[in-house]
């Protein structure tokens, strides 16, 4: 009786390569799953389909987690206005932890012997997914044949021939990863340090250029509405604001970070509906938290999306900083509101009853309603009282 392999299959060139390498030359009994996270819909789960199984698999699954990807990562990421070094909203890193996890949970339903991705040697997904099969399930087996045999571009179509497959093997300009919390484009310009992507990189081409307002609405920090339009679920929420500001080449950038693997690396994004809300959420956020509420919750949200670039999500203080985040949010309720335009938004302003902003205590350089001229000179006398004995014992002054 044949091994049982559970393969991560999104279709392109290295995990159809997989599917057959796998049966064909290893002689496993290949359970193909694709995890989708907001990048498919109903045509492209036809598609996948046909080609597992033209592919010769024991079995084809398509598992959409899209709202397992929000509820358990994309939320907090919200919550805490998530942006890797200012830039990027993690789209592709949140995304591989969800999908490694749900092929994990799928492989230990099946009682497979082993999984396998078509990660290279080159990049942070193949230690994402490792990492997380390590820890979710230790005893099966992991097998990476791009990585392992070390192959190029031509050697994978050169057996997907051998063995009577056939696909369309011209290579795109670009390689387009979508999903929920955005698309990564990668390509020859993004290899070095000195150009950035062309306009037709971007699978979302500007469209509209007359501007547009939008409305959201949050409450506890989740959104809830979008122009009025209520949702079930805040995944169509997003998918929503995606629809209406992806025509105007919204979210559109170049991040430049840390790889896990320890060399600098360049990807290309667009993320219209991430970039707003996370923009709309924190200017919310500034009307309705406190000072030092913000400060905190912006550290660890920092260490938040670091390790979860990192792959370290499944470690218990990411659930630690997740209850902190879920509790800051009891007053982040109120509407947003913004206009599109040509590759830019603008916050307008907010409507909430959580306001901190209210008149009903004074307005900033106009008014005051709590305190006298006095108050403030033995304020700021007691306030300066440290720093004048530091610079008088210093003779600083």
């Amino acid at each position: 009786m044949s091994k049982k392999v559970v393969l991560a299959f999104s279709g392109g060139l290295d995990t159809s390569y997989c599917a057959k390498y796998l049966s064909e030359t290893l002689g496993y009994e290949v359970h193909a799953v694709t995890i989708n996270t907001g990048g498919f819909d109903k045509n492209d789960e036809v598609l996948l389909k046909e080609k597992a199984e033209k592919l010769g698999v024991a079995s084809y699954r398509f598992i959409d987690a899209s709202e397992k990807y929000y509820n358990d990562c994309v939320k907090y990421l919200i919550f805490g206005n998530v942006l890797k070094n200012n830039t990027y909203p993690l789209s592709v890193s949140a995304e591989r932890t969800i999908q490694a996890q749900t092929i994990a949970e799928a492989a230990l339903e099946i009682g497979a012997d082993a999984i396998a991705h078509g990660s290279t040697g080159a990049g942070n997904d193949q230690v994402r997914f490792d990492l997380i099969f390590n820890v979710m399930c230790p005893k099966i087996e992991i097998i990476t044949p791009i990585r392992d045999l070390n192959l190029s571009r031509e050697d994978e179509i050169q057996f997907l021939k051998d063995h009577n497959y056939e696909m369309d093997f011209d290579k795109a300009k670009y390689s387009i990863n979508k999903g929920l919390w955005g698309t990564s484009v990668g390509g020859k310009e993004t290899l070095t340090s000195r150009f950035s992507l062309p306009e037709d990189a971007f699978p979302s081409q500007v469209e509209k250029t007359e501007p547009s307002n939008l409305e959201i609405e949050f409450k506890n920090g989740e959104l809830i509405s979008v122009n009025g339009e209520t949702f079930s679920h805040p995944v169509l929420a997003i998918q929503k604001i995606e629809e209406l500001a992806s025509p105007y080449g919204i979210g559109r950038d170049i991040h430049v970070g840390d790889t896990i693997v320890g060399i600098k690396g360049r990807v290309g994004f667009e993320a219209a509906a991430a970039s707003i809300i996370i923009k709309a959420h924190h200017l919310l956020e500034k009307h309705t938290l406190s000072k030092y509420q913000q400060t905190i919750k912006s550290q660890l949200s920092d260490w938040y999306g670091i390790w979860l670039h990192e792959a370290f999500f499944l470690d218990p203080v990411m659930r630690n900083i997740e209850s902190f985040l879920k509790d800051s949010q009891k007053t982040v309720n109120g509407k947003i509101f913004i206009t599109l335009h040509s590759y830019r938004f603008v916050l307008n302003g907010i409507e909430s009853e959580n306001d901190l902003m209210s008149s009903k205590f004074g307005s900033y350089g106009e008014e005051n309603l709590a305190w006298s001229g006095d108050d403030v000179k033995g304020f700021t006398k007691i306030l300066s009282n440290s720093l004048n004995i530091y610079h008088q014992v210093n003779k600083l002054n």
